[in-house]
């Protein structure tokens, strides 16, 4: 997979340079103040999952100790079985990324990683700068025009994002071009169930405009997540606090079977071209 993935990265386009200042949060809708959402704290031990519009707010949510080692072997064993299995479907859409647009077959992006410091105490912490988690190489196949943020500035991704590619609304809408992050699962990068993970620099805006936000970062990032097969794409701010309740809800029941049960769930997003 190593080899394949050098081989495809000879044409790999890097993200472009980001700062805080050229990426812009999408605007809220106007609504009545009384109106405004707020994340809530739900019981980690239920059989149903309650929507997040609780009673309690959330304070601070933790994965259980004993679920790492358990979940993170499941998800290697799927990625690695998954990887076989999708070797000629990713042939497939390969091909067809580079015979119908210019540009790289394989986009790699940075994105923030897990965050194994959050119960940690140090008296001097030598980070110069807090990037909320580890930073890692994230692959996607190319869904969208090369050059498609201009200035470097981050642009929001859209449902149906005027900057996709023909054959990349496709991937997008079945999440196809997901599928060399099995790679990062491998790697130790991501899992296949996790929050999905966001850019430094727009990471570093939601931090300051979400308190909990920084709490996604306790557990790897995935491929697809509890957020994803219960909501749309981000519309606006309120949007992106709803999925962070869904994913505080994941951390805090986090489990093999959670993990199994959300991988089932996502065939049928995937298929209805729904979610994300």
């Amino acid at each position: 997979m190593e080899a394949a993935l050098s081989h495809l990265q000879a044409v790999t386009l890097s993200a472009p340079a980001e700062s805080l200042e050229s990426y812009r949060l999408p605007k809220e809708p106007t609504r009545h103040p009384a109106a405004d959402f707020e994340l809530h704290l739900v019981p980690t031990r239920t059989t149903t999952v309650p929507a997040p519009s609780a009673t309690l707010e959330w304070d601070d949510v933790r994965p259980r100790e004993d679920s790492e080692t358990a979940t993170r072997v499941v998800n290697v064993i799927v990625a690695f079985f998954g990887l076989i299995v999708a070797a000629p479907l990713m042939l497939i859409v390969a091909l067809l990324v580079r015979l119908t647009s210019r540009g790289p077959v394989i986009y790699t992006q940075t994105r923030v990683g897990v965050d194994r410091r959050y119960n940690r105490s140090y008296e001097y912490d030598r980070r110069i700068n807090d990037q909320g988690g580890k930073p890692f190489k994230m692959y996607k196949f190319r869904s969208m025009v090369i050059d498609s943020e201009k200035d470097g500035r981050a642009v929001w991704a859209e449902r149906k994002d005027p900057r996709a590619t023909p054959i990349g609304r496709v991937l997008r809408q079945t999440r196809l071009d997901e599928l060399p992050q099995l790679y990062n699962v491998l790697r130790g990068d991501m899992n296949i169930v996790g929050p999905r993970p966001e850019r430094p620099s727009i990471f570093a805006e939601l931090r300051q405009n979400i308190p909990q936000y920084h709490m996604r970062q306790r557990v790897r990032p995935g491929i697809t997540g509890w957020a994803q097969v219960n909501q749309q794409y981000d519309g606006c701010l309120d949007d992106v606090k709803r999925k962070v309740s869904y994913d505080l809800e994941y951390i805090g029941r986090r489990s093999v079977r959670e993990d199994l049960r959300i991988m089932s769930m996502t065939i049928p997003v995937m298929i209805r071209h729904t979610g994300w």
